[in-house]
């Protein structure tokens, strides 16, 4: 009895142990939450690295002006990536803060600076995009590379500008609801000053880069429709005058013209969509939150937070790795690896078979 009563003590202190270091007993949406958080690294890491590589190694996707734009906000995404998600991953397990106060000011002021910035990239991106189809005969000389460095001057001030302040007047901690460091103020003396400058920040990141969306992509999408309309006048002018056409091609012709109608609807819908999607509810939280008569759920404090990280994981997708040059570019290079790979295999076997034959002594 005595042995079995000392075993019993032993595995009581080893769990205790281990909760020690693991952290809190977590529920079932908490767990869920963490494979969320831990899938949403993994893909944004990879996806971000591989338009990283496809940057480096296509010399056209460099020398073209949104390539800048996208190598910006890939770079934010990256670092965003590898420096606040992780942290706020060990702050779901361990509910509480990692690390000291001012490493999280540190990390608070990356998180506020990068999330700006790469907001601001996609609105640089719509406005390259816009300039290209409503104006492409003056689109090299209204975009040129100076021209966009000039505008990422403009979102790397404009996001350092909010990021210091914050942390200069020690609105950057560690905020629960989040499980992060993030904009935080703990401090009921200045309220008011953090409800204003709440609302202002959000007001000229998010709503701003929003409505540049909006406006852009739309006037995208009008020119778009208006070419469409011109191509199917014309095609449906070509296939009355061909009477003697096969049905089964008239038939193709005209599934092409609703395709090539719906393309570009799917495409600015997909822009403005996932930027909704992913940021519009993280927002709202953030200023229904500066109500205390409003109870906000802890989980979906960190749902919101989540579905802000997902866009570092959807960028790479949403703007360089579903287009063509991207593809082609990624293609290329598995194909140059594989070569290698079997140039390399054949070279060790052409090895083998020369070791392997007698020499007269």
């Amino acid at each position: 009895m005595p042995l079995k009563a000392d075993w019993i003590c032993a595995q009581k202190v080893r769990r205790s142990d281990f909760w020690f270091w693991v952290g809190p007993r977590m529920d079932t949406a908490e767990v869920l939450l963490c494979v969320l958080m831990v899938v949403i690294i993994i893909v944004s890491l990879l996806s971000n690295v591989l338009v990283l590589i496809c940057f480096l190694y296509n010399p056209e996707i460099r020398k073209q002006v949104p390539g800048l734009f996208n190598l910006n906000l890939t770079f934010c995404n990256l670092l965003l990536t590898v420096s606040n998600m992780p942290l706020t991953l060990v702050g779901l397990v361990s509910k509480a803060q990692p690390g000291g106060d001012g490493f999280c000011q540190i990390v608070g002021f990356l998180e506020t600076f990068l999330s700006t910035n790469s907001m601001l990239s996609m609105a640089a991106l719509s406005i390259d995009r816009w300039i290209a189809v409503v104006f492409p005969l003056r689109y090299h000389s209204k975009m040129r590379h100076k021209d966009a460095a000039f505008v990422l001057g403009y979102t790397w001030a404009h996001s350092m500008s909010f990021s210091t302040v914050a942390t200069c007047l020690s609105w950057v901690g560690y905020h629960r609801l989040y499980a992060s460091c993030t904009l935080s103020n703990p401090r009921a003396s200045s309220r008011t000053q953090f409800v204003i400058f709440t609302v202002f920040f959000h007001s000229f990141t998010f709503l701003l880069s929003f409505i540049v969306l909006c406006f852009t992509y739309l006037k995208v999408l009008k020119v778009a429709r208006f070419h469409c309309k011109r191509i199917d006048v014309i095609t449906m002018q070509t296939l009355v005058l061909l009477v003697d056409i096969h049905p089964s091609v008239r038939q193709r012709c005209l599934e092409e013209q609703k395709r090539r109608r719906q393309r570009a609807t799917k495409k600015i819908s997909t822009f403005i969509g996932t930027f909704m999607l992913c940021f519009a509810p993280y927002v709202i939280t953030r200023i229904v939150e500066l109500f205390p008569a409003v109870p906000i759920n802890p989980h979906w404090g960190i749902v919101s937070k989540c579905l802000a990280y997902s866009k570092a994981a959807c960028d790479p997708f949403v703007y360089s790795l579903l287009r063509h040059q991207y593809k082609k570019t990624c293609t290329d290079i598995i194909n140059r690896l594989l070569k290698r790979s079997s140039l390399n295999a054949s070279g060790r076997g052409l090895e083998n078979q020369g070791n392997s034959i007698p020499t007269a002594e």
